[in-house]
């Protein structure tokens, strides 16, 4: 009953609060009082319901209103928020290296060993590819289109950051690319020249004999396992960063900044539309996919990456629903697994999307070439990030370091990165169960119709042993 009361009064409060904003602003007749105690209110009714809830997702996004109502009414306390989100996104940037590395490695040298898995693992790798740098295009078409960034003014004091790139030749960047010292590039937040180390030594290592790869194979799994936990015990903060970054930006900026973050959401969300109508579908209907039966079977997955905003969450499901539809054990075993290390569809255009907004938010024009430069950067270093929540976020500033761009813009995307965190994340999953059905009609082993025979002969079996043990 309480549970009820609660969910009650936080309805009717928001309820409250919108339709005495909708008659403001109409009119401009209602007064700043009631409106200032009216929308507490409403915060009030949030944080019963975050009580009731006890998830984090819930947590994030009433911090998100939280932080927006305390910048705007407070301004002074907002802009002294910034330290916690700052804490926030140091412990973020934490993780960069080592995860990159142990998912890289473990990545090559424990799954995707060309020699063991032959032609699978090519035309795996092929396909990634192709789709992935599909995704960033398009991704990269679209905030060129909406231009979700521009008009945004930027905090007085993060001028210094503005200061234009020096220009670099062709060579400069090729050089840039390769680590000279991997704990220099380390220390720098260097992402891409960790990418070619961690890619190299992965090479490597399918190289030694087995008894001595395998305590390195062993020890980078461990490696981003622990750092998987890191990454959520960092999360537990994201309450305090996501409000804490919400205050501050619109306790300097104004709540006109709202209006560029929902502008990137529309065109994120249209984007991944986009991606999911043009690209993923004509490969579903080519390889011959029953599409009715794939997304029911995938809808299960989707919704637990959808509101954990881990792609890792749904693996086990995603794996078993592919299964269901007609993939072979040993080809969903091999393809989701090194897909969700090198196939994040959501993640990668999200990343060419966020980039250009950056870019745009902090008045710095990209030239086509610059920008085609950044995606392909992207290309590598989307990889190997795993189905972590936010992860994107590490390697967006990342990006910006090695671009030099200013990360205050990124600031602003925290507040709603839990809201762009659900629509990629779904789409990660639905790339990588597609995935698993394209190599396994390209192998010549999918096979639908056997995949009912043998559910129904397994059902059968079931029903038998069951009623021998009545």
């Amino acid at each position: 009953m309480k549970s009820k009361i609660t969910s009650l009064f936080t309805l009717v409060t928001i309820t409250f609060v919108a339709i005495l904003y909708a008659i403001d602003f109409y009119t401009e007749n209602v007064s700043v009082q009631l409106l200032f105690v009216s929308r507490w209110l409403a915060v009030l009714g949030l944080i019963f319901y975050g009580f009731k809830k006890k998830t984090l997702t819930s947590w994030i996004l009433i911090a998100l209103v939280i932080g927006a109502c305390v910048g705007h009414d407070w301004p002074e306390v907002g802009i002294e928020l910034q330290v916690a989100s700052k804490v926030f996104l140091k412990l973020i940037k934490t993780i960069v290296s080592p995860l990159i590395f142990a998912t890289l490695v473990y990545g090559i040298a424990g799954h995707s060993d060309i020699k063991q898995v032959g032609r699978m693992g090519w035309k795996s790798l092929l396909y990634f590819e192709v789709v992935t740098t599909i995704a960033l295009f398009i991704g990269l078409a679209a905030i060129n289109i909406s231009k979700a960034g521009e008009g945004i003014i930027p905090p007085a004091n993060q001028h210094e950051e503005l200061q234009a790139a020096k220009p670099q030749t062709w060579q400069d960047i090729i050089l840039h690319i390769f680590p000279e010292n991997i704990a220099k590039s380390v220390a720098d937040g260097e992402v891409l020249q960790v990418v070619i180390f961690s890619v190299i030594f992965g090479l490597g290592l399918i190289m030694v004999p087995e008894t001595k790869r395998k305590p390195m194979v062993d020890f980078t799994e461990s490696l981003s396992e622990t750092m998987f936990k890191f990454t959520n015990i960092v999360m537990y903060m994201a309450p305090l960063g996501v409000g804490a970054a919400m205050a501050y930006t619109v306790g300097h900026m104004g709540l006109g900044v709202l209006v560029n973050l929902f502008q990137l959401l529309a065109t994120l969300y249209v984007a991944l539309f986009g991606f999911l109508l043009l690209v993923l579908l004509p490969i579903a209907l080519f390889i011959g996919l029953p599409i009715k039966k794939f997304i029911i079977a995938v809808s299960e997955p989707v919704s637990i990456a959808f509101a954990t905003t881990s792609s890792e969450a749904a693996l086990p499901r995603a794996m078993e629903a592919m299964e269901r539809v007609g993939v072979p054990r040993k080809i969903v075993a091999f393809v989701m697994p090194t897909g969700y290390s090198f196939n994040l569809d959501g993640t990668t255009l999200y990343l060419s999307l966020a980039s250009i907004f950056v870019a745009q938010a902090a008045g710095i024009h990209l030239s086509f070439g610059q920008q085609l430069i950044m995606v392909f950067t992207l290309m590598i270093t989307s990889k190997g990030v795993a189905g972590i929540p936010r992860a994107s976020l590490v390697i967006l500033m990342g990006t910006a370091a090695s671009f030099n761009l200013p990360v205050w813009p990124i600031f602003i995307i925290l507040g709603i990165d839990e809201l762009m965190d659900m629509a990629r994340t779904s789409v990660n999953v639905i790339g990588n169960c597609l995935a698993a059905a394209v190599i396994a009609k390209w192998e010549n082993e999918f096979d639908p119709e056997g995949a009912e025979a043998r559910l129904a002969a397994e059902k059968i079996a079931e029903d038998y042993d069951k009623s021998l043990n009545r």
